[in-house]
């Protein structure tokens, strides 16, 4: 009787911790789908590798569930430091009542977490490294005096490992990621190339400039961001440009309102971008970067030897200014096979 009261204890104490750990790992995951596009911005603004932030803002704030973030949004422990001017909380850390940084919102955090390291001569190092290299970058903060537990970089790194944030660095690169994405929906129509899948097939282009609203400009051209379902013409009518002036600034078909968010041309896009070059991001299209670019697409097109249905691929430079000197590598799509190549033209 007492070995079948042991045992029935031994299997409720093992479902309570396995309960535990799905819980937790639910947890986890959830705060990396919250904030995993917001890690891949702002590691496209600074450079401060996606992977290492997520990583850091879950261990920081016990994925979200911590005193300290719930009551200052500060998802990454930075204390006020001399210098700080904004609000402020009283935190228990390696010392009882020490001031951290509050901020009005977990954007703001993750703003301020990357001018922090990249404007701090201490972590200069850091950006020296590849942005891979989480391993490097993760004993980098603990070698500069990030935190204190000396095994963080251990923690970190693990993080990385057990949960793919990897994945999101290599979004960024325009590099492959593996199959196994947090958050990404299983597609079967997708076939895994040498063992991965395509990063322009798991993920649309979701990270986008925060632009003003109204009227501004892109490459000297007059724009706006105009919300989906807006009617085209009410559009034309406010900026007093004809109906099929707007389409034809925009390169689009006629239709009643924006099938989605998407900028819009007030007036004719140049033939050439104001920067140099471009490096195509995951999921974009030849149309998407014209738009973002302010150049049309037919001379985008012309500078980079491709077609209107072609598909450059991430990570890609696409010249804006001068005929670039052979075709980038395209993603084609052929039922539903997934293949890179780089034609000869």
């Amino acid at each position: 009787m007492m070995l079948r009261r042991k045992a029935i204890l031994f299997l409720f104490f093992a479902l309570s911790v396995m309960t535990a750990r799905s819980q937790q790992n639910e947890t986890v995951r959830n705060y990396i789908n919250t904030y995993k596009e917001l890690a891949m911005a702002e590691m496209k603004r600074t450079g401060v590798p996606a992977a290492i932030k997520l990583a850091q803002g879950i261990h920081e704030t016990m994925a979200g569930t911590s005193k300290l973030v719930l009551k200052s949004n500060n998802h990454f422990g930075i204390k006020c430091k001399t210098g700080w001017t904004g609000e402020s909380v009283s935190h228990d850390d390696d010392a009882r009542g020490e001031c951290f940084r509050k901020y009005p919102s977990a954007e703001d955090s993750y703003r301020d977490h990357s001018n922090f390291l990249k404007n701090s001569q201490r972590y200069a190092g850091l950006f020296q490294l590849d942005p891979a290299d989480y391993a490097g970058w993760a004993n980098g903060l603990k070698k500069a005096g990030y935190a204190t537990n000396p095994r963080y970089p251990i923690v970190l790194i693990k993080l990385i490992e057990d949960y793919q944030l990897q994945d999101y660095t290599l979004l960024v690169l325009g590099k492959p990621v593996t199959d196994t994405v947090v958050g990404a929906k299983p597609d079967t129509s997708v076939r895994k190339i040498g063992g991965f899948r395509l990063m322009s097939d798991l993920f649309p282009v979701s990270i986008r400039n925060n632009y003003p609203s109204g009227e501004f400009k892109i490459n000297d051209t007059r724009v706006v961001y105009a919300k989906k379902g807006v009617s085209f013409l009410s559009l034309a009518q406010q900026y007093t440009i004809p109906l099929a002036r707007l389409f034809e600034f925009n390169e689009l078909a006629q239709a009643e309102s924006l099938a989605a968010d998407q900028l819009i041309f007030l007036q004719r896009k140049r033939k050439t971008g104001a920067d140099e070059f471009y490096q195509v991001q995951p999921g974009e299209r030849l149309y998407d970067i014209a738009q973002h670019q302010g150049i049309r697409l037919e001379s985008l097109l012309e500078l980079n030897f491709l077609g209107a249905e072609d598909r450059p691929a991430p990570g890609e430079r696409l010249s804006l200014r001068k005929k670039a000197t052979s075709a980038p590598k395209l993603v084609i799509r052929e039922n539903y096979n997934l293949s890179t190549t780089n034609p000869q033209r």
